[in-house]
């Protein structure tokens, strides 16, 4: 006999383990279904101990540049293998957290592959185990994985994804990075800090191609002057491993190509949804053109009593979007009638040196929308805290509605922006004005104190500069 509940979740990643607590704490009976390790990729192997790792190698950059700062700090140096065990050490101590919420509220955890059989029902296979459950409410939260060359499959050892990059048994002399998005940067950024020679190759016309086009700006020269090459608008057409590094054929806009060496090859050219094997087919789940799942604000599917949410439902492909679309599903289950879903107030952040963070619309987006708009920009250089902490480089910049005055969208380059963002993100969604944000007071000396300038500048009224 099947064991019954309210609702299954499949996968237990940021939007899966949270879905299942929220509803818990909502009086449902559920259980969580996980193949590998509860907390998914981003707990174990992506935005936490990449955290780590990225945390490591700035530590080392001030280290080698102590004397900036009137230190000193002879021949520093570091040992990889450690480097990995403090970021694995950072996974294992959260998936414990995890654990621990799954017994405090009471959730049935099943460990295996769960392929949903029909409309409520669900198995899990674990070795030659298979666990029958059955739920009238079921969601997916199966996540995503690195999307592939098909040309040059990973391999672990030359040729890397994330995964490999997280845990590498060997430091890369020469890297090169496929790909110019968040999870490319931040890789860039780490192995660069440490000391690899690192060439970025993007197919778009600029680096971090959603972000804002003057942060793409500001990255690319920063990134540059940090000793990385980076070549847009180019394309990988083939790679070959050997035991002793890699051989990249790169195409040039012109169609021109270069064979160029490298010791290894991090590629990061976006995701794939892992909808196979887990029973769609059979249930005539609807997916998107890009075969992820079809859903609504609620994360309903076509199919009732399916939902999906995360990584496997499309674009952004964020932790937090994925834990606050759980929540919206679960509590439209409940009968709580919630607010439907929207993706305008995600914000994005990479966490590379500098660190990026935005949310809402680019100027570019904004104007294509219709929207005529005012502009306010304010360098790093102009903020006294920014100043004394030798991280003068970046700036934040405001788009604004020019006849309503609502905040569009902010975009923000240098050091911390990724704590700061939120205060936009909290505008954003209270529907803040500009009026609003010139007459908060920020506290000083920050580098916060960038974002009020930034709005002051936007209608002529900047302080310091």
């Amino acid at each position: 006999m099947a064991d019954s509940y309210d609702l299954i979740v499949l996968g237990s990643g940021p939007g899966g383990y949270v879905a299942a607590i929220r509803a818990a704490q909502l009086g449902m009976k559920t259980a969580i279904v996980e193949r590998e390790k509860l907390g998914g990729i981003c707990l174990n192997w992506g935005c936490i101990p990449t955290k780590a790792l990225l945390r490591t190698s700035e530590v080392y950059h001030y280290l080698t540049h102590a004397d900036a700062y009137g230190l000193s700090a002879e021949k520093p140096g570091f040992d990889l293998a450690k480097v990995v065990e403090r970021s694995r050490k950072v996974a294992g101590q959260l998936n414990a957290g995890v654990t621990g919420l799954m017994k405090k509220n009471k959730i049935a955890v099943h460990l295996g592959s769960g392929t949903i059989t029909a409309p409520g029902k669900l198995t899990v296979k674990n070795g030659d185990q298979a666990t029958d459950l059955e739920a009238k409410h079921i969601i997916i939260a199966t996540g995503a994985r690195a999307r592939e060359l098909p040309a040059a499959k990973a391999d672990g050892k030359r040729i890397w994804t994330y995964r490999h990059a997280m845990t590498p048994s060997e430091m890369p002399t020469k890297l090169l990075v496929v790909g110019s998005g968040a999870i490319g940067i931040e890789f860039a950024s780490f192995y660069s800090d440490l000391g690899a020679k690192v060439t970025i190759v993007e197919m778009l016309d600029r680096i971090l191609p959603v972000e804002d086009a003057e942060v793409s700006e500001l990255m690319t020269k920063a990134l540059t002057k940090q000793g990385m090459t980076i070549k847009v608008k180019h394309g990988v057409a083939k790679i070959a491993s050997s035991d002793s590094g890699v051989k990249a054929t790169i195409k040039a806009p012109d169609g021109a190509t270069t064979e160029e060496e490298f010791s290894h090859v991090i590629v990061a050219i976006g995701i794939v949804p892992n909808v196979e094997d887990i029973g769609l087919d059979a249930l005539n789940v609807q997916p998107t053109k890009n075969f992820h799942i079809q859903t609504n604000g609620f994360g309903r599917t076509n199919v009732p009593g399916i939902y999906a949410i995360g990584d496997v439902t499309g674009p952004p492909w964020l932790a937090h979007k994925a834990s606050h679309e759980g929540i919206v599903c679960v509590e439209a289950i409940a009968g709580l009638n919630p607010h439907p879903f929207e993706t305008h107030n995600i914000p994005g952040c990479t966490y590379s040196r500098p660190q990026v963070a935005s949310v809402g619309l680019t100027e570019a987006k904004a104007k294509e929308a219709g929207h005529e708009v005012r502009v306010g920009r304010f360098p790093f250089i102009g903020n006294g805290k920014a100043i004394a902490l030798g991280e003068q480089e970046g700036f934040t910049k405001t788009v604004f509605d020019a006849k309503t005055g609502e905040l569009l969208g902010a975009h923000m380059v240098g050091a911390e922006v990724t704590e700061m963002i939120q205060g936009y993100v909290i505008a954003r969604q209270l529907e803040t004005t500009e009026a609003e944000l010139m007459h908060t007071v920020f506290p000083h000396p920050t580098i916060s104190e960038t974002m009020h300038e930034s709005v002051l500048a936007a209608y002529g009224r900047a302080i310091h500069i």
